[in-house]
């Protein structure tokens, strides 16, 4: 993420981490002048998470809900002054150019896929039911087509025209990839509102493969992270955030699983409807599983980190939605299971992810206050 800087190769690596940086080729054209880059758009995704993981929690508070409805009108805000002000730029190509920049085009079709599926888990108690399934098919159709052309053109472009170094992958390379797995954990609350037939099947058939597609992919680049990890310097600074995107990705890949499960009954012959089921729970819990760890590592590193001096950037924003999908994929597995080993964890992480939330959103906000306007260029 940047701010209003030259974001040249060697500054937009600077904001991540040294490492990062030296991972760009040197031929790699430099950037013109802009205020934001798409990686912003994850204090959209992390706001918006927020809010909606709160209505899916096991155990509902007085008051919740309307906290949570006034954060997701928040994020609807921050969604529509970030669209506007980065389509006003055009710097769409420039950022393309820029092998880190581009892997952040994921943040937009994500944003508007959270949002999206706020207005129908809340929204529908401030603008009725009708007006929030036009607005949630307007924003998750226009998040999936942006996802889907973000999973195929980045990865493209980083074969084609981007060059990396041995140590280059880091975090930020599952952004591209799973967009469609939020948008599979999402299309399941349209589902029961699609006439019935051909198209609510097109739909849910739709978001199972749109699963396949970002599951295997992030189980791709999750492998070449984790080789990165071990075989060359661990990451520091503000890179080290980005290792938390890896949870998102698994925790998004559970969370689709349950929402799939309990669509598929309006949809699917009984006897696969029942297979959803039990892919729900037990692929479920093995996914889970697997994001416990990469919690632990997560986790790890950061403590490592803060202990050396973790500096501010907006890379920060990279803690709050990965951990936001755990929390989602927590509460998916207590509501199948009704066991207290994920109904109550599912309250104790969604209080951690409110007090993460708090710091980031207070740390970005003292940020823009005190950097942005000293790098706007003065009137002529």
């Amino acid at each position: 993420m940047a701010d209003s800087a030259p974001l040249t190769p060697t500054y937009v690596g600077a904001m991540i981490s040294s490492s990062a940086a030296s991972a760009l080729s040197p031929t790699t054209p430099k950037v013109p002048r802009a205020l934001l880059t798409p990686s912003w758009f994850a204090a959209v995704m992390g706001t918006g998470i927020v809010a909606n993981a709160a209505a899916g929690l096991p155990r509902q508070f007085p008051g919740l809900r309307t906290a949570a409805t006034v954060v997701w009108v928040a994020a609807v805000v921050l969604l529509i002054l970030l669209a506007v002000s980065y389509l006003r730029q055009r710097a769409l190509r420039s950022h393309a150019a820029d092998p880190v920049v581009a892997q952040f085009f994921g943040a937009p079709p994500m944003a508007l896929l959270t949002v999206g599926a706020g207005v129908l888990l809340l929204g529908r108690r401030v603008i009725g039911l009708d007006a929030a399934l036009a607005a949630d098919r307007v924003l998750w159709s226009l998040g999936t087509a942006l996802g889907l052309a973000t999973a195929c053109t980045v990865p493209y472009l980083m074969v084609t025209r981007h060059r990396f170094a041995p140590d280059a992958a880091f975090g930020g390379w599952l952004m591209p990839v799973v967009p469609p797995m939020v948008a599979a954990a999402t299309g399941p609350l349209l589902v029961p509102h699609t006439p019935a037939g051909q198209p609510r099947l097109a739909l849910l058939l739709a978001c199972y493969a749109m699963l396949g597609l970002g599951l295997v992919a992030a189980l791709l680049v999750l492998a070449m992270l984790y080789g990165r990890l071990v075989h060359h310097d661990a990451p520091t600074g503000a890179m080290v955030p980005t290792v938390w995107i890896g949870l998102g990705a698994l925790g998004q890949a559970v969370t689709a699983l349950g929402a799939l499960a309990a669509a598929a009954p309006s949809t699917l012959p009984a006897l696969y409807a029942r297979g959803t089921e039990v892919f729900a729970l037990l692929g479920g819990i093995l996914v889970w599983g697997f994001a416990l760890l990469w919690l632990a590592l997560a986790t790890a590193l950061t403590a490592r980190t803060i202990r050396a001096g973790l500096p501010f950037a907006p890379t920060w924003w990279s803690f709050i939605f990965p951990f936001g999908a755990l929390v989602t994929a927590t509460s998916t597995l207590a509501a199948r299971t009704g066991s207290d080993l994920f109904v109550w964890p599912t309250v104790a992480f969604y209080v951690l992810l409110v007090l993460a939330w708090l710091i980031v959103a207070g740390r970005s906000l003292h940020h823009l206050v005190t950097t942005i306007p000293s790098r706007v260029p003065a009137p002529a």
